[in-house]
């Protein structure tokens, strides 16, 4: 079972009909009830239909779970003939906790599989597709330039991040006034942002598969880094990263346990339920990126930075901030206060680390949360889903 380089480029080019994206738009809605339970697996929602009919629906909850597509084939008898079926990821064709649903899809039979976006995973990447049409099934994938294959990107982007980078998808959260502060020089930051930002915030916490954070926070603030104003059946994983292991095991953030980042060797114990990884890099601090890959190594899809200035600074110039979620207050704090970033200057404008802004919405309060995305990080993962299906199928 092979794929041409030029199949996989001219599948990913074919228009999308209102009828194909209206039930496209429906597994995406249907995928997003595994939005703080499907890692480290994708978010998947699939929506059979006959003659304009919904036959059968589902989404994947958890790992080790139904994958959405069994689900729906379940609810129609497996009696696809005639049907077409809509799914935002492509059908896996790999054996892993449950069976392959492009085998069982081409033994059913549909007229059609529409599909939101290719998967990635170096154990698909293209061979769910290949197997269909192998079967003589009509098989569709939407373009990149379509907002049905952003939004798809978007409601799966830690993992197709750690498919494609082998890095989670990095989210950095800030609350800043007017002037770009985040605190006062005395250290004082709460709350610089209303009650609405507070709880959208939780929000973020709840997606996210870890929160992390450094030990100036963890010592001035003693955040719990939970999720509270947000139901949710489970709680990140919080991180820590602390150079000079100066952590003391009464921070709250360590209560059901916890990863420290650190540059020293790792003790022979720290803290109940406290995991310590030794990560230095060639000047004596953590090395962020293998810190990322660690994480990756683990299923972490999504990462979560609520930070101080020195660690966003950190992580803004070694190029590992893909997204920055800004909640802007009606404030100022003025000259003495502290900035969003401590980081090195650029030489030029130029050379400056550059965003695009994604979203504007207003919170109420006079808060205002803005969105900025890394063209760059969009492009990898982008390039990255289509070239992974055709290094593995050329």
């Amino acid at each position: 079972m092979r794929l041409s380089n030029g199949w996989v480029r001219q599948a990913v080019s074919e228009a999308v009909s209102a009828v194909d994206r209206r039930w496209l738009v429906r597994a995406l809605t249907l995928a997003e009830n595994g939005l703080f339970t499907a890692t480290p697996n994708p978010r998947v929602g699939c929506v059979i239909c006959r003659s304009g009919r919904v036959i059968g629906e589902g989404w994947h909850r958890a790992a080790g779970e139904a994958h959405a597509e069994i689900i729906a084939m379940r609810q129609c008898d497996n009696n696809l003939r005639d049907a077409d079926v809509y799914v935002n990821l492509e059908p896996c064709a790999h054996e892993g906790r449950t069976p392959p649903c492009a085998p069982l899809l081409a033994a059913a039979r549909p007229a059609r599989v529409v599909i939101a976006t290719l998967d990635p995973n170096p154990t698909v990447s293209g061979k769910g597709v290949a197997l269909l049409r192998d079967a003589g099934i009509d098989v569709v994938v939407v373009p990149p330039s379509d907002i049905i294959f952003q939004q798809a990107l978007a409601l799966n982007i830690g993992f197709v991040s750690r498919m494609v980078r082998k890095r989670p998808w990095l989210q950095l959260k800030i609350a800043a006034t007017l002037d770009g502060k985040t605190a006062l020089s005395s250290g004082l930051s709460r709350w610089i942002s209303g009650e609405r930002a507070r709880i959208d915030a939780h929000y973020l916490r709840a997606r996210s598969c870890a929160i992390l954070t450094g030990i100036g926070t963890a010592q001035a603030d003693d955040p719990q880094l939970t999720v509270r104003h947000v139901h949710t059946p489970r709680q990140p994983q919080r991180i820590l990263v602390d150079r000079h292991l100066q952590a003391t095991s009464t921070l709250r953030l360590f209560a059901g346990g916890a990863i420290v980042a650190s540059a020293q060797s790792v003790p022979d114990f720290f803290a109940d339920g406290v995991e310590v990884l030794s990560l230095p890099d060639s000047s004596g601090r953590v090395d962020l990126l293998q810190l990322m890959c660690e994480l990756s190594a683990r299923g972490i899809n999504e990462v979560l930075v609520e930070a101080g200035r020195r660690l966003s600074g950190a992580l803004l110039a070694a190029g590992l901030v893909d997204e920055i979620v800004l909640y802007q207050a009606p404030r100022v704090f003025g000259d003495s206060a502290f900035s969003m970033f401590d980081a090195p200057a650029p030489s030029t404008p130029a050379e400056a680390p550059t965003f695009a802004l994604r979203q504007i919405e207003p919170l109420g309060d006079g808060d205002i949360k803005i969105i900025y995305d890394s063209l760059t990080a969009q492009q990898q993962l982008t390039a990255g889903i289509i070239d992974a299906a055709t290094a593995k199928n050329a």
